[in-house]
């Protein structure tokens, strides 16, 4: 049996880098955002699943597999890391997000602040392709 080949270059995993992704809080861990939070999902969750039973009834039984099907094609294409973010316009259009309005869109955008790091081009690629582990880049300082 052979040897792994692959050197291990994490202790205690990935996310105890502080150099390259922060000093890690442990709140973020244990408490949501906001107690609306998990309302809003369960309520986003129990919406789509009405939405897919609507359509199965409707167009049969494959229709939302194939919207599936779309949505994981369509999730896909991205721009390589760097300054301009993908937008994932075909996705938006394909759930329907694109009519929504959210708090970015009249509240701050996350990526236009100050303290927002530049992601790594080098990492970002590494861990496209499976070389590196890890989050691409954290988002603020």
């Amino acid at each position: 049996m052979e040897a792994p080949k692959t050197i291990a270059h994490e202790i205690g995993g990935i996310q105890n880098d502080a150099l390259r992704f922060g000093l890690h809080g442990v709140k973020s861990d244990l408490v949501g955002a906001h107690p609306l939070e998990s309302a809003y999902q369960s309520a986003k969750k129990t919406q789509e699943q009405m939405k897919r039973k609507v359509l199965s009834n409707t167009f049969g039984s494959a229709f939302p597999l194939k919207m599936d099907l779309d949505s994981q094609i369509l999730s896909r294409f991205q721009r390589p890391p760097g300054p301009i973010p993908s937008s994932m316009l075909g996705l938006e259009a394909h759930t329907g997000r694109l009519d929504d309005f959210g708090f970015e869109d009249y509240l701050n955008d996350p990526r236009e602040s100050e303290t927002l790091r530049t992601p790594d081009m080098h990492h970002a690629m590494e861990v496209r392709l499976g070389l590196s582990k890890g989050p691409v880049c954290p988002s603020f300082l």
